[in-house]
């Protein structure tokens, strides 16, 4: 399995890292995209993975990091690709969630992520929270230039098909296994399978039979495992196809 979505360098594993590894590796996770969303943890995720070698660092900015300081960031950031081995861009995106009060500093500097994914030819990891209309419409203006995945996807099946038009893979985590997750639960159903994804977020939104706890990488197995209940497919097959797809968009076999 591979966990397309991973925050394993935060400070609440500092303890136990090595550990969890050992249970990722007992659940036959064998890589981790460990995704940065700021300049701080862009260099972090770099330590971790010449470190750790099942992990696969990628460079973002978060939207929670929009500011009118935004062509500094984004020059840093392309620097920063420039010196280091990254296999995605992000997470980037919009994140309306806890106030609107600077939309237009997001969009900048999404916009300006989404141009460097396209400039280096790299996969864009988007984070989307109560911004799916805007999301939309400015990756549509990039359509046809850009590709990458919806990360954690929280939105409609609908938009869901309108994303993969896009060249976008739905990637689902930890509320999928949610018994109210009903909208989860039909994309997790319905969606192309060749378009799926899974990951954990982690620390974040842990799974049952953990949920409200602390999530980590190794949890991944209990998103693949409702997946294939819900369709009705073997564990294995559906661990096989979101594995090659991951393979696929993130170029996993490049590893240097």
């Amino acid at each position: 399995m591979i966990d397309t979505h991973s925050h394993l360098f935060d400070e609440s594993f500092q303890n136990d890292i090595d550990e969890c590894i050992q249970r990722c590796r007992l659940a036959h996770v064998n890589k981790v995209l460990l995704v940065g969303f700021s300049h701080q943890t862009n260099s972090l995720v770099q330590e971790y993975a010449s470190k750790y070698e099942l992990f696969y660092p990628t460079a973002g900015l978060h939207p929670s990091e929009a500011s009118l300081n935004y062509k500094l960031d984004l020059d840093r950031l392309e620097k920063f690709i420039k010196e280091h081995k990254v296999y995605a861009i992000g997470e980037c995106g919009l994140d309306y969630h806890y106030g609107k009060e600077n939309i237009e500093e997001q969009k900048r500097l999404f916009r300006g992520q989404i141009e460097l994914s396209i400039k280096y030819k790299l996969p864009l990891i988007i984070h989307m929270r109560d911004a799916t209309q805007d999301t939309y419409e400015l990756l549509k203006e990039f359509s046809g230039q850009i590709f990458g995945v919806m990360h954690c996807y929280s939105g409609s099946l609908e938009m869901a098909r309108e994303f993969i038009k896009l060249g976008f893979y739905i990637s689902l985590g930890g509320p999928v296994t949610f018994k109210n997750a009903k909208e989860s639960k039909r994309i997790a159903e319905q969606i192309d399978l060749d378009r799926l994804l899974v990951e954990t977020d982690c620390p974040y939104l842990a799974p049952t039979p953990y949920r409200g706890q602390r999530n980590e990488s190794s949890y991944v197995q209990y998103v693949v495992q409702e997946i294939a209940s819900i369709r009705n497919m073997d564990f294995k097959r559906i661990e096989e196809i979101t594995e090659k797809n991951a393979v696929k968009l993130f170029k996993m076999e490049d590893r240097l």
